[in-house]
């Protein structure tokens, strides 16, 4: 049959009932594997559920005001801790320790793959060529559909909204590991060559640290992808401030969504000022060691 004749006739690429058929075949062929992801991710989650929400209030807000003044000093730990008080005086203090177990566990895994991952495409160039599309898949799809697999490969719950957290904030940290590594300066990368150290040590040792900056934002931006999805990740049944917010939109509750939503945003300010706090304390850190290093060589040359 002639193409032009067979677009005319309205055919079409059932790109949606192939994408259906390797679903259910994977679902077929391969349940036992999804199980047990579903039962390790479930037991993660929980750990972190039971590591929020069973301390007192008053004992979660001083750990997160602590962690908040090691990484940026006594204005983020007060700002932090006066963000969570709001919270309780809310009621929305159960929902959103829900909400932060579900982001760190999909934070943690996704940073787990990304880092290394965005490592491997920076070293090998056909890795890179592999996976940059793949992530940019990833990072244009709407985040509506990364639910529906889910929810045929995990049933509802909190696993396969951590699994669709997981696909939605993936791309940056990989993206941004790579451009790190990549854009570490190759004269420092041949002088380590030069003096015989071996690629795993030039990558500890001088890749790395010199590309971790590039690597924190993108952990950051891993956080905040993760903590917007896992809003939307409720419409799956996954527990945490989602579920307010949809409730609100469904029965135009205003007072609830601006509620809900408020603890949203000051969970996510406090997220951002941390990583961006421990990224700029490491820089500092760098500099201050390059400082020391620097200093023999300069006094002989002034004497």
């Amino acid at each position: 049959m002639d193409i032009a004749q067979w677009f005319a006739d309205g055919a079409r690429i059932p790109l949606g009932a192939w994408i259906k058929d390797l679903i259910d075949f994977l679902t077929t062929y391969g349940g036992w594997f999804f199980d047990f992801v579903a039962a390790t991710f479930l037991a993660v989650y929980d750990a972190s559920t039971w590591l929020f929400t069973t301390p007192p209030t008053w004992a979660v807000i001083l750990v997160i005001a602590a962690l908040s003044f090691w990484a940026k000093g006594w204005k983020l730990a007060v700002g932090a801790a006066l963000g969570l008080v709001l919270i309780d005086l809310v009621a929305q203090w159960d929902n959103a320790m829900l909400t932060l177990a579900l982001t760190v566990v999909a934070v943690l895994i996704a940073t787990t793959i990304s880092v290394p991952l965005g490592i491997w495409a920076a070293r090998s160039q056909t890795v890179s060529n592999i996976v940059r599309p793949v992530l940019d898949f990833l990072q244009t799809m709407p985040a509506f559909v990364y639910l529906l697999p889910a929810i045929f490969l995990f049933s509802v719950g909190p696993v396969p909204g951590i699994v669709a957290t997981i696909m939605f904030a993936l791309a940056p940290g990989v993206r941004l590991t790579e451009l790190g590594i990549r854009g570490v300066d190759k004269e420092v990368v041949e002088a380590g060559h030069a003096f015989g150290a071996t690629p795993g040590r030039i990558l500890r040792q001088i890749q790395l640290p010199l590309a971790m900056p590039s690597i924190m934002a993108g952990i950051n931006q891993v956080i905040m992808l993760s903590l917007s999805m896992s809003v939307i990740a409720s419409m799956v049944g996954a527990p945490g401030l989602g579920r307010p917010i949809v409730q609100a939109l469904s029965s135009v509750n205003i007072p609830l969504g601006f509620e809900a939503g408020t603890a949203v945003v000051v969970i996510a300010m406090i997220l951002d000022r941390i990583t961006g706090g421990f990224g700029t304390r490491d820089r500092s850190r760098r500099r201050t060691s390059f400082s020391k290093t620097s200093e023999p060589d300069a006094a002989p040359a002034a004497a």
